[in-house]
């Protein structure tokens, strides 16, 4: 297989392609890309459970953990005001795993960003590799157009100006030919025309996805960091109520991350999977989607001196079509204008049509070329297996950061608003307030007094 230029399989697709494959019954699965299959679906799927797996564990441990706190805590002797040893502890344990989490945030944010690069350069890819199937297309088309046109048109009228000489309109007749059978080559050579798979749907179908994508990261991320930031504001402020709220946003966004980590997890595999051989499920899925034929696929996907180009024999002929063409009409030119005046504008207007046709013809040839559309496949799989990859590895480190912190801090924020002063949610209040319980306690004595 040829390998795209500037594209090597990086040691993390290897490391991932290398862990082990099981479907739901444990059987192993081999780890080639084979996402039709049913049995490398459930290998997915698995790596999706074990996420899954994950948070229940960690909801059964946090469960229990403020299970024992509230039942298994020893009785505080009457009229103790001091807080139990290791209060601080919990809470500066709490703030480090916020502050973990906060880290976390800012790799999400970065792995985010990577992973748009890397779908944007693979779009970018596609919409270039389209452009140049376009212009091959719209070559080939123009060329046709100006033979048939010349053959209808100035060769007709040179073959009436020149019936008295027999051997002139055989030659007018021999360019016909030459200019059909060059028409006809040239035909076979727009490879792309009629395909029903269009590179610039794929890359808009990417795009609408990776958008969303990208989208529902930001959200996630600036959830967990409001979390984060007003759980610390709680604690320093020790307000319970706000600390409370965010326990149970802490909560929802626990479950946010173990799902996301086995989204993420699941892509990485697969993903490691087809990038480890990309060009077996290109060309098969190429093939069936196209219909093209092999010999086609190989050349451009492969690009390599052991693939012919399929092109070469049509291009050869066209080629030499063309120069045939031009040495009769300059022959043509000799002996019919001084014996003919009339057929100079006819013959000049082929001459036009002619050097026009070469000119499209050469940069026809540098288009169906290998070179291009290759450098537009290299280009496709580096955005998709080194930046998207990247990326990916980069939120899968912040699910798992996010999940770890979180889970500490629901551990410990119970433990931390325990500790609060019972007078939390007074120490705002105004002193000359009536609805200050401290204020209408000495009102009622005062009314006593009296």
């Amino acid at each position: 297989m040829g390998t795209p230029p500037g594209y090597r399989p990086s040691a993390w697709v290897h490391l991932l392609h290398q862990l082990p494959h099981a479907d739901f019954q444990l059987r192993p699965v081999p780890s080639g890309f084979a996402p039709q299959e049913q049995e490398y679906q459930q290998a997915l799927l698995l790596v999706v459970a074990l996420a899954g797996l994950g948070l229940g564990l960690s909801l059964i441990f946090i469960a229990v953990y403020l299970i024992r706190f509230c039942c298994c805590r020893p009785p505080e002797p009457p009229g103790a005001k001091s807080p139990p040893p290791g209060g601080g502890c919990v809470t500066w344990s709490c703030i480090a795993a916020l502050l973990v989490g906060c880290t976390g945030i800012g790799i999400g944010f970065y792995g985010n960003s990577e992973t748009s690069d890397g779908v944007s350069q693979l779009s970018s890819a596609l919409l270039h590799a389209n452009h140049t199937l376009t212009a091959i297309d719209h070559l080939v088309l123009e060329m046709v157009e100006r033979l048939d046109e010349a053959v209808r048109t100035e060769l007709t009228t040179l073959e009436e100006v020149l019936t008295q000489r027999t051997e002139l309109v055989a030659a007018t007749r021999g360019a016909r030919r030459q200019a059909e059978a060059v028409a006809q080559q040239l035909q076979g050579l727009a490879f792309w025309q009629g395909v029903p798979l269009s590179p610039v749907q794929v890359a808009e179908d990417v795009s609408f996805v990776e958008e969303y994508r990208w989208l529902a990261y930001v959200l996630l991320l600036l959830l967990e960091l409001l979390v984060c930031l007003f759980t610390l504001l709680g604690l320093a402020k020790q307000s319970k109520w706000l600390v409370i709220v965010m326990t149970v946003m802490s909560l929802l966004v626990l479950v946010l991350s173990w799902g996301s980590m086995g989204l993420e997890a699941a892509t990485a595999v697969g993903l490691s999977d087809f990038c480890s051989s990309p060009d077996t499920y290109i060309l098969n899925l190429t093939r069936e989607e196209t219909g093209l034929g092999s010999d086609i696929l190989n050349y451009y996907f492969l690009c390599n001196q052991a693939v012919s180009n399929p092109f070469q024999q049509r291009l050869t002929v066209s080629q030499r079509a063309l120069a045939n063409i031009h040495s009769q009409l300059q022959g043509l030119e000799r002996e019919a204008v001084p014996q003919f005046p009339s057929a100079q504008k006819p013959l000049l207007s082929l001459e036009e049509t002619l050097n026009v046709t070469e000119g499209n013809f050469h940069q026809l040839v540098a288009l169906l070329h290998c070179r291009g559309l290759h450098k537009d496949y290299g280009a496709a799989l580096r955005g998709l297996c080194e930046d998207a990859l990247e990326g990916l590895l980069y939120l899968l480190l912040f699910s798992l950061l996010s999940a770890g912190a979180l889970a500490t801090a629901l551990c410990s924020l119970p433990r931390a608003w325990a500790l609060f002063p019972p007078s939390d949610d007074y120490d705002d209040t105004d002193d000359d307030d009536p609805f200050n319980p401290q204020e209408s306690k000495r009102f009622v004595q005062w009314q006593s007094s009296i």
